[in-house]
């Protein structure tokens, strides 16, 4: 016999007038209950579960809205659909407020009636089916294009279709479909990993009007300097290893408050803090900052990680002047990194919206992904990629970030620009490495002397000025990890290796660390 698609109570007074109603949801699949009073109806609720009802408004006893009270007091997500002959206005008000579902206007038609039972009962069924069609649709077209010769663009558009697949998904967890898109993401990393590691020295050395991604050494001259005038308040967000997918659920929450346009540029190589992110507030290449800035410019190696980034505000400062950019006010330069001190920002952002610039860094995103992988809560509470997302939303809700971006949202004349240095990757392969105790320790790239480990897993770089970055030392070979590889020393090779995998990390070469997004942010009142 076949399972009936859902069971049904339907309280009326009149019951044996919708005797016909009553019969097409039974040949529909449908299985039937019926009340004739409010009390009736409320002792079936007990004794039974039903997955949605029909309720009269006006019967002799217990009317239909204290019939309505007394289910959602038993069950409170039980949907009820209140069937009534009264259009008033304040009736619908008053059943809306005590939780009606929906509602139909006597006399019902069929149509009304199974386009209700659909949406109530069917619509999981129907909408993953047609989830399930299109998303193999669309994996399988990305497949076709993974074979063609694919430029900046292309990428971006893949990629993006892949994450908004992958916040699809959230939604339906019983599709099945998740190892499917773990499939084509790896697929595309490793396509594009090769894609990155032909032309890379290309795009770092060709001039934009080229048709060449946007850099991070660009950001500012592309996105804040052109917003910087006499009528707006500028502030520039820079959200430490914050991926897409991480964005868009934070914009989820923000369009009620902004305008918001999002565009992408390319992360550089290594897609570290030590590197991206001096880039961005330098408008340089590290090698260049090396070269120009000296004092400013940290080694990797034997540096404590907050000394690595100490001089941005230095940096940015250096940026606006040899762009020839004069600000109203002085450079107002934030670096939240604890809770308290997020705070603290929060309750006094309104004076900052005073400054011609500010610009605001914030560690919180990098510190959730280390901290998955050094505390085993963490990793329970987000242990696949969707629960990373929904974490995120949590953090995001709760966070001195989101009460800044709110109250700014109040000010007509203040805009922002809010970006990343560069994304993470969840590493689930380990590969072996091999290296002296002065190569660096990222698990996503290796430079010192000497390294090595399979060329299938890393980009080889003999030079490291051809990327543009400062000679360590001597070398004869430098890794960059490619797609989800993450790099294991031969010592404790299987404990490390246990340990690190299933981590989010950054440093290499992959979709999810090199295509960042960069938005502007306009609130809705100006």
């Amino acid at each position: 016999m076949e399972k009936p698609k859902g069971r049904i109570l339907w309280i009326d007074d009149e019951i044996e007038l919708l005797r016909p109603h009553l019969i097409l949801l039974k040949q529909k699949g449908f299985e039937v209950d019926t009340a004739t009073s409010g009390e009736d109806g409320l002792e079936l609720v007990r004794s039974n579960i039903y997955d949605l009802i029909f309720l009269d408004e006006m019967m002799l006893g217990m009317s239909g809205l204290d019939t309505l009270v007394s289910i959602k007091e038993i069950n409170p997500y039980l949907p009820v659909v209140m069937v009534t002959k009264n259009e008033a206005e304040t009736l619908m008000e008053e059943a809306i407020g005590r939780k009606i579902d929906d509602y139909l206007t006597k006399p019902v038609n069929p149509t009304q009636i199974l386009a209700i039972c659909k949406r109530f009962l069917e619509s999981d069924r129907i909408s993953q089916e047609k989830l399930i069609q299109n998303f193999l649709t669309d994996t399988t077209n990305i497949r076709v294009r993974l074979n063609d010769s694919l430029e900046w663009e292309d990428w971006v558009e893949i990629y993006t279709k892949l994450v908004n697949w992958s916040l699809e998904l959230d939604k339906y967890p019983s599709a099945g479909l998740d190892d499917s898109l773990r499939d084509i993401f790896r697929e595309a990393n490793t396509v594009f990993s090769n894609y990155i590691e032909k032309n890379y020295k290309d795009i770092i050395n060709t001039e934009k009007s080229d048709g060449r991604p946007i850099l991070s050494p660009e950001i500012v001259e592309n996105y804040v300097i052109p917003n910087l005038n006499s009528k707006t308040n500028l502030f520039f967000f820079v959200i430490d290893c914050l991926r897409l997918d991480q964005w868009l659920v934070m914009e989820e929450i923000l369009q009620q408050f902004y305008k918001i346009r999002k565009e992408f540029y390319m992360s550089i190589l290594p897609t570290a803090t030590p590197y991206a992110r001096n880039s961005i507030f330098s408008g340089l290449f590290p090698i260049d900052i090396q070269k120009h800035y000296p004092q400013y410019w940290v080694g990797e190696l034997n540096t404590e990680d907050h000394k690595q980034n100490a001089f941005e505000k230095e940096l940015l400062i250096e940026q606006l002047k040899r762009k020839k950019i004069n600000l109203t006010t002085p450079l107002t330069y934030i670096k939240i990194h604890e809770t308290e001190f997020g705070k603290k920002v929060e309750s006094e952002i309104h004076k900052y919206a005073k400054n011609h610039l500010t610009a605001i860094v914030v560690n919180s995103v990098d510190m959730i992904a280390h901290s998955r992988s050094d505390f085993a809560i963490l990793k329970e509470i987000a242990p696949n990629e969707s629960a990373y997302r929904s974490l995120t939303r949590s953090w995001f809700s709760h966070s001195s970030l989101l009460g800044m971006l709110q109250v700014l949202s109040n000010y007509p004349n203040v805009k922002i620009i809010l970006t990343t240095d560069h994304g993470s990757i969840r590493c689930m392969r380990g590969v072996k490495v091999l290296g002296d105790r002065e190569t660096s320790t990222s698990l996503r790239y290796k430079f010192g002397k000497n390294v090595k480990c399979e060329p299938r897993y890393a980009m080889q770089i003999s030079d490291l000025t051809e990327l543009k970055l400062p000679k360590i030392s001597i070398t004869v070979n430098n890794i960059i990890a490619k797609e989800d590889y993450y790099f294991v020393y031969p010592t404790d090779y299987h404990y490390y290796l246990q340990r690190y995998k299933d981590s989010f990390q950054h440093g290499g070469i992959s979709m999810e660390e090199m295509i960042v997004p960069v938005v502007i942010l306009e609130p809705k009142m100006a």
